[in-house]
């Protein structure tokens, strides 16, 4: 299967329009369940449901100009990508039709790869500010969240992705940790 995903995508990058057909059926199941397991770490009632992000990630990948991935690894980092845009789009959406809220700290576990948000959109909007501003300093850490937080990656996975050791995926992982942390909770500091 994997190498069905894999000749696909080739043809998909060869410009062949056929080939986008042929590339829902294959990666279906895995986008919905990693859609499953992002929204799971939403706020209770979201609107989005993993049917609509999985559809609207895939349109956003297989509907834009640049279609060249790598191989199935990369295909599934860019789905990741396009699921966390569709998540920040949707808070931002949300915090404008609201006013006011107070910026709240956001969790990155140690043992747990992902974090759990509370109702406020605020969380996910300041992890994504402190998560570009990251990637402004060290892309390759940046990559390395959204591919463990926004895709639910492991370490091992993660760093196949990235093509580091699994030791130099735990070193990004550490450092960016770190590093959202205090821009975080300056933006909160900030706030007050």
């Amino acid at each position: 299967m994997d190498n069905d995903v894999t000749r696909v995508l080739d043809a998909i990058s060869a410009g062949d329009a056929s080939a986008s057909d042929a590339l829902l059926p294959l990666v279906y199941e895995e986008l919905r369940r990693l859609g499953s397991q992002r929204l799971s770490r939403e706020r209770a009632g979201h609107t989005l449901q993993p049917t609509a992000l999985v559809h609207e990630a895939f349109l956003r990948l297989v509907g834009s100009e640049e279609q060249s991935w790598e191989n199935r690894g990369h295909f599934f980092a860019a789905a990741a990508e396009a699921m966390r845009r569709i998540l920040i789009d949707n808070a931002r959406q949300k915090r404008s039709q609201k006013r006011g809220g107070e910026l709240a700290r956001v969790p990155l576990d140690d043992d747990a790869h992902v974090a759990t948000f509370s109702d406020d959109h605020e969380e996910l909007l300041s992890l994504d500010e402190a998560l570009t501003a990251l990637a402004n300093h060290d892309a390759q850490a940046a990559e390395l969240v959204k591919l463990r937080y926004f895709g639910g990656l492991t370490i091992d996975q993660a760093a196949e992705v990235l093509g580091v050791s699994p030791r130099t995926a735990k070193r990004y992982w550490t450092y960016a940790r770190a590093w959202l942390k205090r821009a975080i909770d300056g933006e909160t500091q900030q706030s007050q």
